[in-house]
């Protein structure tokens, strides 16, 4: 049995953390989950998605009231409305969320107090690939540069090992690495 009297430490509950790592220990179809977004482009380079459901830990999740809702759109030089981030730095926002959860969460875990963190997110696209000008230029990121700045007092080895451990567990970095199976199904 896990000890659930664990205290928080960067205000993750370790008690409730070790408790799940073990009931998926035990029953590892409770790690299967199902993570939806429904989006509709409103005009232009203008996007809404909403998140609400998800399927995980063997059940229909209904701990959300309401969806959330994120607005995407182009910049002006891009021909959009600056009605929110583009797709490409919703990809950032994405990688910078996971990572910071996996440094706090997996920090937590192993007792390091983080005090502060910040990352910073840089990625180098050529639009040649996703105006179709060149075949030779993917559409995509060519690079991402991740700076992350941490405020601990864990000495800088044990930050180091934290770092990559984060990084061989992040399962958006592993979706930006890694090819990931999509199919696209048009319903007329």
């Amino acid at each position: 049995m896990s000890d659930t009297s664990a205290p928080a430490i960067n205000g993750v509950d370790v008690g409730k953390l070790l408790a799940t790592v073990a009931a998926i220990k035990a029953q590892p179809s409770l790690a299967d989950f199902k993570f939806r977004a429904e989006t509709d482009w409103k005009d232009g380079g203008h996007s809404r998605t909403r998140i609400r459901s998800f399927y995980g830990a063997g059940s229909e999740d209904t701990s959300r009231s309401a969806p959330f809702v994120l607005e995407g759109d182009e910049p002006p030089v891009l021909l959009g409305s600056n009605a929110g981030p583009n797709a490409v730095e919703i990809v950032l926002a994405g990688l910078a969320s996971c990572l910071a959860v996996g440094f706090a969460y997996n920090a937590a875990a192993q007792g390091i107090r983080i005090e502060e963190m910040n990352l910073r997110l840089e990625g180098d696209i050529d639009l040649q690939g996703f105006l179709g000008l060149s075949d030779a230029v993917r559409p995509g990121y060519r690079n991402i540069r991740v700076s992350c700045r941490i405020k601990s007092d864990a000495p800088r080895e044990k930050l180091l090992a934290l770092s990559e451990y984060v990084q061989k567990t992040s399962p958006v970095l592993d979706i930006i690495r890694n090819p990931v199976t999509v199919s696209v199904a048009i319903e007329a």
